[in-house]
């Protein structure tokens, strides 16, 4: 893939402005909107980010009506803790029903593309398509794992600035560092608790037997090829359980590819969930009369 240029950095102060809230069963859902045409994309984020991920993303797919949550207990959107993917897919499904998207194409990143895999198990035809970015299937993060350990020493409050983010926000490539400024903001907002909680919830995940079922969904899965979180052994993963799927490999990307490269990342998904072109009414050339077949002149 031939990658596009940088995009010029991004004003971040007015992203939380942008955000409207809905309410679902249990709780609230906040959300950015952007309008284009249909299908939609709903771009779902990974654990301790909100919408804001996306937001260097979303204007490389400009054209596009995407619809950005806050995933529950994240960022403005509230609820019951959640107990499991299904939980967050709730979520999801209540969030696209009350905005009436027909169809659209799911895009997660990391825990945001387990939730998708869950959603779309659960109903497959409920969505036109699904995009997991750096994700697993089976998350490999043991009791010595660096997330485990930092994750445990977190304490409230939490400080934007704790060298805990160094790891956790790693980019081998330059991004705005407004973005990855209100990046850590918004995830030192999360008390401590929850995050201990919600990562206990992802080192329990296993999709592995679940995963073929989606045979019928039309997929394409993006990974970094230096992501030190979900590695070449989970991309294996994908290609054993989902081998229809299309695979691009970001080449000297990490963990978080669509803030390090969102406009290939963009493209990528464009690519593969164009939109599509209405086809022009079909009237009918002849009618049946009296008995008899008629040509019907224009």
């Amino acid at each position: 893939m031939t990658f596009a240029a940088r995009p010029t950095q991004l004003h971040q102060d007015g992203w939380t402005a942008r955000k409207r809230q809905v309410a679902i069963p249990g709780g609230s859902a906040a959300f950015v909107e952007v309008d284009g045409a249909e299908p939609a994309f709903v771009l779902v984020h990974g654990f301790t980010d909100t919408s804001r991920s996306y937001s260097l993303l979303a204007p490389h797919m400009a054209g596009r009506r995407l619809l950005i949550p806050d995933l529950r207990g994240h960022g403005t959107s509230f609820g019951s803790e959640p107990s499991d993917l299904s939980d967050y897919a709730a979520d999801l499904f209540a969030l696209c029903r009350s905005l009436d998207l027909q169809r659209p194409i799911i895009v997660g990143h990391s825990l945001g593309g387990m939730i998708a895999i869950q959603a779309c198990l659960e109903q497959p035809t409920f969505f036109g398509g699904l995009a997991v970015l750096a994700s697993s299937l089976k998350p490999k993060i043991g009791d010595d794992h660096p997330i485990t350990t930092g994750v445990s020493n977190l304490s409230d409050p939490i400080r934007p600035d704790d060298p805990f983010y160094a790891y956790w926000h790693h980019c081998g490539h330059a991004v705005p560092a407004s973005f990855l400024r209100k990046v850590a903001e918004e995830a030192s907002k999360m008390p401590a608790s929850r995050w201990r909680a919600i990562l206990d919830m992802i080192r329990r995940i296993d999709l592995r037997e679940q995963a073929p079922r989606l045979a019928s969904v039309d997929t394409l899965l993006v990974s970094g090829s230096e992501d030190q979180l979900f590695d070449a052994c989970d991309q294996t993963m994908f290609a054993s359980a989902l081998p229809h799927a299309e695979r691009l490999e970001l080449s000297g990307y990490g963990h978080n590819l669509h803030w390090e490269e969102p406009a290939s990342v963009a493209a990528a998904i464009l690519a593969r969930f164009p939109l599509i072109e209405a086809q022009p009414e079909q009237y009918p050339m002849e009618i049946e009369y009296g008995g008899e077949t008629l040509p019907l002149i224009a």
